[in-house]
């Protein structure tokens, strides 16, 4: 779909779906309930969706946006929020220049606006938590990956986890403020004080590789198409097997 639409103010959306044991397979009404900004150019939308069926850390969804003439418009969305039962999920979207759906979202949507969402999507990308995650992604590409960590800790897994996240500044690293002892963060424009910069290489990789688990890693890369190629050849070089690397992209 090109980006040359220009949204109304405001979408509409048909009356609420409801709740059916194929959830997952229908449009349901989604009611945005906070906006949270995350960077200059992305933020967190949360929603509240009673009939959501449920998902697994690392999975999608397809949302749906209605204008007043009857045009609509698509897109897949990870979902960044852990696996509850609150009814609520939560999405985090860049502001993509010319995007027509992140546009609307981060210069007209306010709590209260209402949107459609169909899914969970996609298990080959899902964390369950019952193996050993090792976790790779840049920009908005750690967002599924953040789910998986948020459901680590949320369910106080003891299975290992580490998260390797590339972002080009302080100021463009996504969920800054929640990252502990288990990320390792790389920045390829500029750096805190005393931190080297530079593209994600094999000597941010070795030490996360060392002392493996038992039953080893099972890999997760999301990210553009350029970083997600890149960081696969660096684990296969450093001795992951391709069978275990499993990969998201976008762009």
């Amino acid at each position: 779909m090109t980006d040359t639409f220009t949204p109304p103010t405001r979408f509409a959306v048909p009356g609420r779906i409801p709740v059916s044991n194929r959830a997952a397979a229908l449009w349901q009404t989604a009611t945005l309930t906070e906006i949270r900004r995350e960077t200059p150019r992305a933020a967190t939308f949360r929603f509240a969706v009673p009939a959501w069926a449920g998902h697994l850390p690392g999975q999608h969804l397809m949302l749906r946006l209605t204008a007043g003439d009857g045009y609509t418009a698509q897109r897949h969305y990870s979902i960044a929020s852990a696996p509850d039962d609150s009814g609520h999920i939560e999405l985090t979207l860049d502001h993509v220049a010319g995007g027509e759906v992140s546009g609307w979202f981060h210069s007209v949507a306010r709590p209260g606006d209402r949107v459609e969402v169909r899914g969970p999507l996609s298990g080959f990308f899902a964390w369950p938590g019952d193996r050993p995650a090792l976790l790779i992604g840049a920009g908005s590409g750690v967002v599924p990956l953040m789910s998986m960590v948020r459901h680590h800790r949320s369910r106080g897994l003891g299975t290992p986890l580490r998260l390797l996240v590339s972002a080009r500044t302080p100021e463009d690293l996504i969920y800054a403020r929640e990252y502990g002892p288990e990320t390792t963060p790389v920045f390829t424009r500029r750096a805190p004080e005393g931190v080297p910069v530079g593209r994600l290489s094999q000597a941010h990789l070795t030490p996360l590789l060392t002392d493996p688990p038992t039953d080893g890693w099972e890999a997760y890369v999301c990210g553009s198409n350029a970083f997600a190629e890149h960081a696969s050849r660096l684990l296969v070089a450093a001795g992951q097997p391709v069978s275990r690397i499993r990969i998201e992209r976008f762009g």
